[in-house]
């Protein structure tokens, strides 16, 4: 990166940072790789989804960078909070982004009911351009079953409905209209998706202690 670059904003493992009005680039801090998150973004964008378009790395660039096409507009969440969203219309977005996904085929995986899933689909990672919705961070991408990626946008939904944030009410409006709109009953006990996107959550490394406290809780108000 030049002199000139600027830092547009951090995350709780990477940084983004201006190359010019086109372009980002975001560099993880703790060295995760992102040449595999790259190509599935590229897979998807092949596909028609509403990916950040991404620039091939340069020969010698780390491995740790990912360079992105600069979108305009602001996150979901924020749209939310000042009201430019109503959370049914938030949650109706969502779903439309998972039925979309879970629609294309897998990008690895031989396996007929696989697909590329997201598992960190929540509206701080859609941004809403003036093109619709955009998809950010494929960081924990991978393929599976459809019923993981609706019982992990819900599970994340639900620990900020019990939260105590400002937004808490407008995510427990979210999390029921998404519930009803997707295409798996994540609630029923005949699956373990719940549990799985439980197990996930609470091994995540880069969830607070409140985050952590707030899983069985979540887990509880899904299954209301």
């Amino acid at each position: 990166m030049g002199m000139t670059d600027r830092l547009l904003g951090s995350g709780r493992t990477s940084d983004v940072f201006a190359l010019d009005d086109t372009w980002v680039l975001r560099r993880y801090r703790d060295g995760t790789d992102a040449t595999e998150e790259a190509a599935v973004m590229t897979y998807l964008s092949e596909h028609g989804y509403p990916v950040p378009p991404i620039r091939p790395a340069e020969p010698g660039a780390p491995r740790t960078d990912l360079v992105m096409g600069r979108l305009t507009g602001p996150t979901m969440a924020e749209a939310a909070m000042r009201g430019a969203i109503t959370p049914e219309e938030a949650a109706v977005i969502l779903a439309r982004l998972l039925h979309t996904l879970h629609a294309l085929p897998a990008r690895l995986s031989t396996s007929p009911t696989d697909r590329v899933l997201h598992l960190d689909l929540h509206p701080e990672n859609v941004i809403l351009t003036p093109e619709g919705p955009v998809v950010i961070d494929w960081a924990t991408a991978e393929e599976g079953p459809p019923g993981l990626d609706w019982a992990m946008s819900a599970l994340i939904l639900a620990e900020v409905a019990v939260s105590g944030r400002p937004e808490a009410a407008g995510s427990r409006t979210a999390l029921a209209t998404l519930l009803t709109d997707a295409a798996v009953d994540v609630r029923a006990t005949a699956n373990s998706h719940l549990a799985e996107a439980r197990a996930r959550r609470g091994a995540n490394p880069t969830l607070g202690a409140d985050e952590v406290r707030w899983l069985d809780a979540a887990v509880e108000l899904v299954l209301e």
